[in-house]
């Protein structure tokens, strides 16, 4: 995906990551941290399996992809316990009925993948002294914090036409029903929604500068569409053909009325039966992982 296609959001939080490091640098006291992870995203939805962690599925990759999650970190250490963290990553979530194990998913047999770019900001709180001036530590650590993803997302365009006589010429309808209504589908259309990342880790500082860690990561987003079970509202796009004009005017005759109030009828049932599972439901994308980061800059002089 190109970056032109992120949110402005997100690119800020990308300066901001920037910005802070070049600004923190001067104030002493301060330590910074930059850092990889690497791990597996498993998406929890409508479609595909409900356990919130999953066994990553290898096989047939050229259809599921691989289950990746890769992420840049900047970690601020304010006191030896405490930290904001910015963060930029990637995952490849699957959604797979076949593996589910209700049955009525894998007797349904839906399957698909999308793409999450995210950034997070996140606090985060070490239960030991991990950022002191110690060569090494061993420490839990549980963080909360607000992220912004943008992900693929499902578009439907409802087109209302004319029957069509042998010559692909429209037949002016002879009573209220008498036309056609086809939906057709894509998830090449990109959507932004927030999410909630918050979980636990465990921090291993070791040769004074280096981190070792690893982590679980949920993140409850504000979407229901991430496994395309469900297509927004403002991804609905209705059409009227206009081979056939209303009188005295450069509208659709299905535009009028009653041609038009059956065509939103038809288009209110379509997207309907094209909703799988709980409406009322969000996604979840959780992640296992684990990084290894560096500290630099002056030493912490963590004062009271």
């Amino acid at each position: 995906m190109k970056i032109d296609a992120l949110p402005l959001m997100i690119k800020k939080l990308a300066f901001a990551i920037i910005t802070l490091f070049l600004m923190s640098a001067q104030y002493k006291g301060q330590r910074h941290e930059i850092g990889v992870q690497l791990g597996m995203s498993t998406l929890v939805g409508d479609i595909g399996r409900t356990e919130y962690i999953q066994k990553p599925v290898l096989s047939n990759i050229k259809d599921y992809g691989i289950p990746i999650y890769a992420a840049l970190l900047y970690r601020m250490n304010f006191n030896p316990y405490q930290t904001v963290r910015l963060s930029l990553g990637y995952s490849n979530v699957q959604f797979i009925d076949a593996l589910a194990k209700e049955y009525y998913r894998r007797n349904r047999n839906l399957w698909g993948t999308n793409s999450v770019y995210e950034a997070n900001v996140l606090f985060e709180y070490n239960f030991f002294p991990v950022n002191d001036e110690q060569k090494s530590l061993l420490s839990p650590y549980i963080f909360g914090g607000l992220g912004g993803m943008m992900v693929n997302t499902p578009q439907m365009v409802i087109e209302n036409d004319f029957k069509r006589d042998a010559g692909g010429n429209a037949i002016a309808p002879v009573n209220s029903t008498d036309f056609t209504t086809t939906p057709s589908y894509n998830s090449s259309g990109k959507a932004f929604t927030l999410s909630i990342p918050f979980g636990i880790g465990l921090k291993y500082k070791f040769n004074y500068n280096w981190a070792f860690f690893g982590e679980l990561m949920f993140r409850p987003t504000f979407s229901d569409s991430l496994d395309y079970s469900m297509i927004d509202s403002k991804n609905i796009k209705e059409t009227y053909n206009k081979d056939i004009v209303s009188p005295g005017s450069t509208k659709s005759l299905l535009l009028e009325s009653p041609y038009k109030e059956i065509a939103e009828a038809r288009a209110a049932e379509i997207v309907k039966a094209r909703q799988i599972g709980n409406i009322n439901s969000k996604d979840w994308v959780n992640t296992v992982s684990v990084g290894l980061s560096y500290s630099f800059g002056r030493p912490p002089c963590y004062c009271d």
